[in-house]
């Protein structure tokens, strides 16, 4: 190979480099307007920011509102991005003059987006930042920037069953409206058999919605799961979801895929459940977590730990350090000492912010564990899902 190599000789190839170069030169200064072409389909569908406009406001429930969002075309925005039903949009927003993100379902039917309008449902959180904020500023007309649609928790046919089982709790309902919406629609092609968890009959979210799509798509089945009722009404179940429960309503002698959404003490306890049914793994799909909170909680976290770490930061060529409570986040204690941290999902899965841990060491709950082996390898973390057991020092890319 490298008396090859040695043979060859680099006149031979100059004009060829020079043919190449008059070709730049006399090509066309502007590239061909093929309607087909990539790059407008990837722009139209993954645009890195959409510039909308709250069209309306909807009380759901007392601690949550669902918020319809349409175009603004003064700032640059003519059309929305389309979706696959079960994807998120992360909210862009400046609080206290630091920008903050977080990652809310879009509720609406993947076809609404063709017609101009998102909605997101968003319940407010107990101690939450974006929701405390959203809850008290966005009003009709208020100008909003949010991402293109992300995320991997929709049907895929190639993966998934023919029948899903969608587990909801409380507001984790969301995915799941824009599911059933895109079955009954026609743009989505599986069976749907919803159990919804909620407390009781007024913590119900959109439950005439539910009952609308139920009579007009056969291909929906709606099972709500109260556990505070006293009495099932026809048509509702008293208690918790249980495997017992996933048994009597899922098919039987055939496969079937589990969709599961709503908050963390509800993944924890279906895990438990689901491996009673030895369903392959790849049928089993969680949305994602959201914001993590009290990793001491979890079986495997280890004693002590500090109350307190000492953060070592650098971003391009600006370096700080920051304190902070174990009990956050890496994530959390940058942002609450104002330093902004690129993110999406904050859940560890989308990658956005994707860093290196250059010393110190991290818990990861084990449900939010989406590293490669290559990270590992090379000392990457995702600060959004990775919490301090000791100081650390870490580069962190720019937040844009």
């Amino acid at each position: 190979m490298a008396s090859t190599i040695k043979s060859l000789k680099a006149k031979k190839f100059l004009p060829m480099l020079s043919d190449r170069q008059n070709r730049f030169e006399n090509g066309a200064s502007k590239l061909p307007n093929f309607s087909d072409q990539a790059s407008v389909i990837a722009k139209a569908l993954h645009p890195k920011r959409q510039y909308l406009t709250v069209e309306s406001v909807k009380d759901m429930a007392e601690d949550c509102k669902s918020y319809s969002l349409v175009p603004d075309p003064e700032r640059g925005t003519q059309e929305l991005a389309y979706f696959g039903a079960g994807k998120y949009l992360t909210v862009f927003e400046t609080i206290d003059g630091m920008p903050v993100t977080r990652a809310y379902s879009i509720s609406s039917s993947p076809k609404d987006s063709l017609n101009g309008k998102y909605v997101l449902t968003i319940k407010l959180v107990d101690g939450g930042l974006m929701s405390r904020y959203i809850f008290d500023t966005w009003k009709e007309g208020s100008k909003v920037e949010v991402s293109a649609p992300s995320g991997n928790f929709e049907y895929q046919p190639l993966r998934d069953a023919s029948t899903v089982v969608c587990l909801a709790g409380g507001s984790g309902i969301t995915p799941f409206i824009s599911m059933a919406n895109a079955v009954a629609d026609g743009d989505e092609d599986f069976n749907m058999i919803l159990l919804y968890g909620s407390r009781n009959s007024k913590n119900i979210l959109f439950k005439d919605e539910l009952d609308e799509l139920c009579k007009k798509c056969d291909k929906i089945k709606v099972v709500l799961v109260l556990s505070e009722e006293k009495r099932a009404a026809k048509g509702t179940e008293k208690g918790f979801i249980t495997a017992e429960l996933i048994q009597k309503y899922a098919p039987e002698n055939e496969p079937y895929s589990v969709f599961i959404c709503g908050p963390q003490q509800m993944y924890a306890f279906l895990d438990a459940e689901l491996k009673r049914l030895n369903l392959e793994k790849k049928f089993i799909r969680h949305e994602m977590f959201g914001e993590f909170h009290n990793p001491a909680s979890q079986a495997d976290y280890p004693e002590g730990i500090p109350e307190t770490v000492k953060i070592k930061v650098t971003i391009q060529d600006q370096t700080y350090t920051v304190e902070g409570s174990s009990s956050d986040s890496v994530m959390q204690i940058l942002e609450k000492n104002k330093i902004a941290v690129p993110a999406r999902c904050r859940s560890g899965e989308c990658g956005f912010c994707h860093s290196r841990l250059i010393s110190g060491k991290v818990y990861v709950p084990k449900d939010l564990e989406y590293r490669r082996l290559a990270d590992y390898k090379f000392g990457c973390i995702h600060p959004c899902c990775s919490f301090p057991l000791t100081d650390l020092e870490i580069n962190v890319p720019v937040a844009k």
